[in-house]
C-alpha cells in the first residue's frame, strides 16, 4: 500500500502491517503474508518471530502464493479483528484468513490460525515457518508427529515448545517447516500453531476445528463492539481504535499495553528504538479513560484491579514505578540484542527499558484521574484503595515542585517540565473532589492548599511574557505540544486569553497542517541520543480537540478528518509520521488511539450541539 517501499530491502514499511492477537499476546501481520513479529504466550514473553528486527535471522511465518506478478491487499472483517490478506492477479484469487482464538470463557484455549483459500483460478503456495526463540538467541529440535504435524523446540532458557499443525503434508528443511501445496477454486488449507505441552491433547486437533474456531472468533469480537456506545460521526474508524485498544488488553491480569511489539525505530537507520510490550501507568491510565467514553466499564474495572494491586503492594516509602509487565512485576533493566540488525539497520535493538524507575511525576495524575473516572461511571472505590491513594497524594504533596524526566523520560537530565506540575495538579485536584464527592476522610485543607500553590507556580514561573505562553520547563523559551493537555483536563479554559496565546505559539513553532511535532530535538536540552524523530500523531490529536474545545469547530473537522487520512489502510496508527507520511516506530500505538478517540467524542459532541454551524474546510 506504501510509496515508501523499498523492493529491494527485505523489511516492509511498518504501515503495511496489520495486528491479530487473542488478548494474551498479538501478532503483527504483513501485506506480504508473513508473520513478522510474534512473542509468545504472552505480550512480554521472548519472541517467537521478530523478523521485524532481522529480516535474515529474526524468524518468520509466511505463506507466499507463487504468481509472476500480483496485487497485495488487506482487510478486517467488519468489527471483528480477524485480518483478511488477499493476492489478486490475472492467474487466479487467494486470500488467507489470520486470526488468533477467542471466546467469551476466560479459559479459551491459544492457537494461532491461517486459513488459505484459492477465491477462483489455481494458486501455487509456499509455507515458511521459522521460529527463533528467545528473541533470535535459542537454537531449536524439530519433531515430526505425522506428515502433517510438526513440534519446535526451544533449547533455551524460554523452554517453549510450538506445534504447527496444517491440512497438507510438512517438510522439515534446516530445522524449520516449510511446504508447498496448489489450490483451486473454492479449495481451502489451514494452518494452525498453539503451543505443544508433553502429556497434553491439542485442543486444536478436531476435524472442524478452523471452521468452529473462526465463527467464536468472529462472534467474540463482533458481540464486544456491540457494546461500544459511540454511534457519532467517523464511527467505523472509532471502531477500529476501540478493537485496537482492546487488542492492547491483558484478559488474565487486567493491564494494558503501549503497543505489542519492539524493534520499529523512531527514524530509520538511527537508535531511536524502544520496547513498549509492557504497562506504562501513563498509557494504560489514558486507554481505561477512552474504554469508559465508549461504554467498556468491564474493561476499566480490570485494569483498576490491577492497578489496585499495584498501589497497595507498595510498602513504606515506595513510590509508583513508571511501568511494569503485565503481570505486575518490575522489569530489570534494558538489554541490547546485539546480534540483530534493526528494521533496515536501525540498532541497538532494545527489550526492556532502563526507564521503569525514573521519577515521573504527571504519573500521579494519570492514575487519580482514571480512578475519580472509574468511581464516576464505574464502581465507587474501597476504602483500603483509598488508604493507598491517599498515601500517594501525600508523595505529591512532598515532591511536586521536584525535577523529574518528564512525560518523555528524558534521558539527559531532570527539569521541572510543565507537563508534570500540570499532572501534579490533576492529581491533588481529582483527589479533592473524590473527596468531596464520597465523603472520603482526607486532610483537605492541606490537599487544597498544594493544589492551589502548584496553580500559582505554573501561572507564574512557567508563563513567558515575551512569547505569551506557557513554555516546556522552568528556564527555557521552548514550547512543548504535551501542553496541549492544558484544557483537557480542565486547568485552563480553552478560551482564556493566555491559553489562546500558548496554542498560537505552539501552532508556530510545532505543526505542520495536521502534524505535530512533541518538541524540536536538541533545542532545549540533550535526551542522549543522536538523529531525529517524525511527528507524533498523539499530539496531533490533542491539538485537535483543543482547537475544537475552543469553538473553532470547522478547523477542527478539518484537522481530524485530514489525520485520519495517516492512518493505514486498516485504520491503525502509529505512534509517528515521518517525512513523507511513513509510519514511525511501534504499531498500533496505544496512545495515538485513545486520543483520537478522545478527539472524535469531543468533536462530534459539539457539532452535534452546534449542528446549525456549516462545516467547511478550513485554512490549510
Amino acid at each position: 500500500m506504501s510509496d515508501s517501499t523499498d523492493h529491494n530491502s527485505p523489511y516492509i514499511p511498518v504501515e503495511d502491517y496489520g495486528i491479530i492477537g487473542d488478548l494474551s499476546t498479538a501478532a503483527l501481520v504483513g501485506l506480504n503474508g508473513s508473520i513478522d513479529f510474534l512473542c509468545f504466550p504472552e505480550f512480554d514473553s521472548p519472541s517467537v518471530f521478530c523478523a521485524n528486527a532481522d529480516a535474515a535471522r529474526g524468524g518468520k511465518y509466511q505463506i507466499e502464493p507463487q504468481l509472476d506478478s500480483f496485487r497485495e491487499k488487506h482487510l478486517y472483517l467488519p468489527d471483528t479483528n480477524v485480518l483478511i490478506t488477499r493476492f489478486l492477479s490475472d492467474e487466479g484469487i487467494a486470500e488467507i484468513s489470520n486470526y488468533m482464538v477467542l471466546c467469551e470463557k476466560d479459559d479459551c484455549e491459544q492457537a494461532l490460525v491461517r486459513r488459505v483459500k484459492c477465491v477462483h483460478g489455481e494458486v501455487r503456495f509456499r509455507l515458511y515457518f521459522q521460529p527463533r526463540f528467545n528473541y533470535a538467541r535459542a537454537q531449536h529440535d524439530c519433531e515430526r508427529e505425522g506428515d502433517k504435524v510438526l513440534v519446535f523446540r526451544s533449547r533455551g532458557e524460554d523452554g517453549l515448545a510450538v506445534r504447527l499443525r496444517a491440512d497438507v503434508p510438512l517438510e522439515i528443511h534446516e530445522g524449520d517447516g516449510y511446504a508447498e501445496f496448489s489450490l483451486k477454486t473454492d479449495e481451502k488449507v489451514t494452518f494452525v500453531m498453539d503451543e505443544a505441552v508433553k502429556g497434553e491433547e491439542s485442543p486444536c486437533a478436531g476435524t472442524d476445528y478452523s471452521v468452529e474456531s473462526f465463527k467464536r472468533t468472529c462472534n467474540y469480537w463482533r458481540s464486544w463492539i456491540s457494546r461500544c456506545t459511540y454511534n457519532g460521526r467517523w464511527r467505523e474508524a472509532v471502531h477500529r481504535s476501540a478493537l485496537a485498544l482492546k487488542l492492547l488488553t491483558s484478559r488474565k491480569h487486567g493491564s494494558i499495553i503501549a503497543a505489542p511489539c519492539f524493534g520499529f525505530p523512531n527514524e530509520v537507520g538511527g537508535e531511536r528504538n524502544w520496547d513498549y510490550r509492557y504497562t506504562w501507568l501513563r498509557d494504560a491510565s489514558f486507554s481505561t479513560y477512552a474504554l469508559m467514553r465508549l461504554g467498556y466499564t468491564e474493561a476499566a474495572e480490570s485494569f483498576m484491579h490491577w492497578l489496585e494491586d499495584r498501589i497497595n503492594e507498595l510498602e513504606k516509602g515506595e513510590t509508583l514505578q513508571t511501568m511494569y509487565r503485565i503481570d505486575g512485576s518490575k522489569l530489570d533493566g534494558e538489554f541490547h540484542l546485539k546480534d540483530l540488525e534493526g528494521y533496515r539497520q536501525s540498532k541497538p535493538v532494545r527489550i526492556g527499558s532502563t526507564n521503569q524507575d525514573q521519577l515521573q511525576l504527571d504519573i500521579y495524575g494519570e492514575v487519580m484521574d482514571s480512578v475519580y473516572l472509574f468511581d464516576k461511571y464505574g464502581s465507587p472505590i474501597s476504602r483500603e484503595l483509598w488508604k493507598s491513594l491517599s498515601r500517594l497524594l501525600g508523595y505529591v504533596c512532598d515532591h511536586w515542585s521536584d525535577a523529574d524526566s518528564g512525560i518523555w523520560e528524558v534521558r539527559g537530565g531532570d527539569h521541572e517540565f510543565l507537563f508534570s506540575r500540570i499532572m501534579c495538579w490533576v492529581a491533588m485536584d481529582r483527589g479533592i473532589r473524590l473527596a468531596h464527592k464520597r465523603g472520603l476522610p482526607a486532610p483537605l485543607d492541606k490537599w487544597t492548599s498544594v493544589r492551589d500553590d502548584i496553580y500559582e507556580d505554573v501561572f507564574e514561573n512557567f508563563w513567558d511574557e515575551e512569547r505569551q505562553a506557557f513554555v516546556q520547563f522552568k528556564g527555557t523559551d521552548s514550547m512543548d505540544a504535551s501542553t496541549l493537555i492544558m484544557p483537557l483536563v480542565r486547568m485552563i479554559s480553552p478560551t482564556d486569553p493566555k491559553w489562546i496565546s500558548t496554542l498560537k505559539a505552539i501552532t508556530e513553532d510545532l505543526v505542520q497542517d495536521s502534524l505535530v511535532y512533541r518538541y524540536r530535538v536538541g533545542e532545549s536540552f540533550s535526551d542522549e541520543l543522536d538523529g531525529t524523530e517524525g511527528t507524533f500523531s498523539i499530539c496531533s490529536f490533542w491539538y485537535i480537540e483543543c482547537v475544537s474545545r475552543m469553538g473553532d469547530l470547522q478547523r477542527a473537522r478539518y484537522l481530524f478528518e485530514k489525520m485520519l487520512g495517516y492512518s493505514n489502510d486498516l485504520g491503525l496508527f502509529s505512534e509517528q509520521l515521518g517525512a513523507k507520511g511513513e509510519f514511525l516506530g511501534n504499531v498500533p500505538q496505544a496512545f495515538t488511539h485513545l486520543a483520537m478517540i478522545s478527539a472524535a467524542y469531543d468533536l462530534d459532541r459539539r457539532l452535534s450541539e452546534n449542528s446549525s454551524q456549516k462545516v467547511g474546510g478550513g485554512k490549510g
